[in-house]
């Protein structure tokens, strides 16, 4: 009898795990070194569960919302899932935020620093925080200016006490994203954060060759996205 084709989502999920070992290994690194995080953002459950059927259990989403209407299901259905908030987060979703998400990748000011911490404190749940930085300096994107990132490093972790264990940084789409990855490593090492959140489906592997600890890679997963 033959056999059934293989799902295009775990297929192209094996692809991009086989290209991370071996980035990882070019990089005199261990090839299960790099964590991927599934970047799953638009797609419905259906969509997602080749993924976890196939044991990728880190995942990430955009939208505190729409996370909320997939996630609290496919946890259940498949135990020891990691989620990642890798969108901008408004204050007034930190609640939400806060009970559903592992990591939250995306704390970019004062604010938004002092609403978490408030969460936290109240509800003992402490998921792990990346602190995003705006390293191409973009007016229309987030994350803190790499000029104010030791400030905030630092008063994200005493002031706050908040759990921050690395950074994450997304650079300028038309831009080498080496010399960003660089700017991200400089920092993080300066503060003694071990997790680099960087690198996506176009250039995981330049990422991977600069030490970053997290991919996140969507369209090399899931399939390009129709955002109509």
């Amino acid at each position: 009898m033959a056999e059934s084709p293989q799902n295009p989502v775990a297929a192209n999920l094996a692809e991009v795990r086989s290209r991370l070992a071996q980035a990882a290994r070019d990089a005199g690194r261990p090839a299960d070194s790099v964590s991927l995080v599934a970047v799953s953002k638009t797609w419905p459950a259906e969509h997602i569960r080749p993924a976890l059927e196939a044991g990728q259990r880190v995942f990430g989403e955009n939208r505190v919302q729409e996370a909320q209407g997939k996630w609290p299901a496919l946890c259940d259905a498949f135990p020891g899932v990691e989620l990642h908030l890798i969108g901008p987060l408004q204050t007034n979703k930190v609640k939400e935020a806060v009970a559903l998400f592992d990591v939250i990748e995306t704390l970019d000011r004062p604010r938004l620093a002092e609403a978490l911490a408030r969460q936290m404190a109240t509800t003992g749940r402490r998921p792990a925080c990346l602190i995003q930085v705006n390293t191409g300096a973009e007016p229309q994107k987030a994350g803190i200016l790499p000029e104010e990132a030791d400030a905030f490093i630092r008063s994200c972790r005493e002031t706050w006490a908040l759990p921050v264990i690395g950074l994450m940084c997304i650079p300028p789409a038309e831009e080498d994203p080496v010399p960003h990855f660089t700017l991200l490593r400089d920092i993080a090492a300066r503060h003694g954060l071990e997790v680099l959140s960087m690198g996506m489906s176009g250039d995981y592997e330049q990422a991977v060759a600069c030490g970053a600890t997290h991919v996140r890679v969507g369209t090399a997963v899931f399939g390009g996205r129709d955002y109509r």
